[in-house]
């Protein structure tokens, strides 16, 4: 078992001792959501900790996207609950990269796609190919995108 799935596994048991509904009830979810991909595909596999955190940065998303949705449909308490939600499930994630070192990434990946010989709107997808690596599970992909978009505008 990889260390991230054993570590949510032991604070779904924390939790549940603790009686903390909020946090069992998501770690609960995550962990089927983990299991729902390891037996997803032609035959059932283990998940290393970087497909792991995948499943994780996937169901954080969601969250945030929920949160907002009930935000604007007026029903604040379930958007709290959703973002609350999507605050513990960012504890597992790496840090996510700020704006200013975003822009870094983004700035050189241009620099080097120009040195390719790519230019302009066009090439957006060779600098997405060299900032995604980079940037993997530290930043959103649309954030990547709107920064790469912005720079490449001019």
């Amino acid at each position: 078992m990889t260390t991230l799935k054993s570590r949510l596994k032991e604070d779904l048991t924390t939790a549940m001792k603790a009686r903390d509904e909020l946090a069992s009830s998501t770690l609960r979810l995550t962990l089927t959501a983990i299991a729902k991909e390891e037996v997803s595909g032609k035959t059932a596999r283990e998940l290393s900790d970087d497909e792991v955190q995948k499943v994780i940065a996937k169901e954080a998303k969601k969250r945030r996207e929920a949160a907002e949705a009930f935000a604007q449909g007026g029903r604040a308490e379930q958007a709290e609950r959703e973002k609350a939600e999507g605050e513990l499930l960012d504890e597992y994630l790496p840090k996510q990269l700020s704006d200013d070192e975003l822009g870094v990434i983004v700035a050189s990946a241009v620099e080097e796609a120009k040195a390719g010989g790519a230019e302009g709107p066009r090439a957006m997808g060779a600098v997405m190919k060299i900032v995604n690596p980079k940037v993997a599970g530290r930043a959103d992909g649309g954030r990547v995108a709107a920064a790469v978009k912005k720079l490449l505008a001019g």
